[in-house]
């Protein structure tokens, strides 16, 4: 999702800001503070962002920035690259969508409510949900649905690995947030990915 099919990061910083201003803290976080540590587990990412906070602290905290988070993304929405919702609808007519990621347990759900996609995903899974590493809820999706030929796309050499795990392919997307070495197949728009997936895979 992120990094993927879009920027929200400025509605998640945003919703760190709501709950420090209505806690009466100084402090205050930019996207750019953010884009870093995108993509990390509940746990890692909230000791990279509020490490003057305790773990017990850090957690109590994060459920009342996500409530924010949430409404930020229904009042201020982010970035969806070009293509998107175009390219969802193509793909949708091929195969199973489904949208991993390591965010809280309904992001995913507002983000798809907020950008009109939700027809075109067959199930999501995040790890607030359960709390699992990406490669295990990605299993579970391949058990569930019987996939045969399923490929990971991310943007982060974190993803990369998560699929290695899995094992299946990881098809890399440049115009995210990270950088990856290695990789089955590499796009830079996802114009790029829809026109691959939808035409030359099936004129092979």
């Amino acid at each position: 999702m992120d990094g993927t099919l879009w920027d929200g990061v400025a509605a998640y910083a945003q919703g760190f800001n709501d709950y420090f201003v209505t806690s009466h803290m100084e402090r205050r976080l930019t996207k750019n503070d953010l884009y870093r540590f995108m993509g990390m587990e509940e746990a890692q990412y909230l000791e990279a962002v509020l490490p003057e906070f305790s773990p017990a602290v850090r957690k109590e905290a994060y459920k009342q920035i996500i409530e924010f988070q949430y409404k930020r993304i229904h009042t201020d929405g982010g970035m969806l690259y070009e293509g998107v919702i175009e390219g969802l609808a193509k793909l949708a007519e091929r195969y199973k969508l489904f949208i991993v990621s390591n965010c809280p347990e309904l992001t995913i759900g507002h983000f798809m409510k907020w950008a009109g996609i939700e027809s075109l995903i067959t199930e999501t899974m995040s790890h607030g949900m359960n709390f699992r590493p990406k490669h295990e809820n990605i299993q579970l999706l391949l058990k569930k649905y019987a996939l045969q030929q399923p490929v990971y796309v991310g943007d982060t050499d974190s993803d990369r690995r998560q699929s290695d795990l899995v094992p299946i392919p990881f098809v890399y997307v440049g115009y995210g947030f990270g950088k990856a070495q290695n990789y089955a197949l590499r796009f830079d728009s996802f114009n790029q990915l829809v026109g691959y997936f939808t035409t030359a895979i099936l004129d092979k």
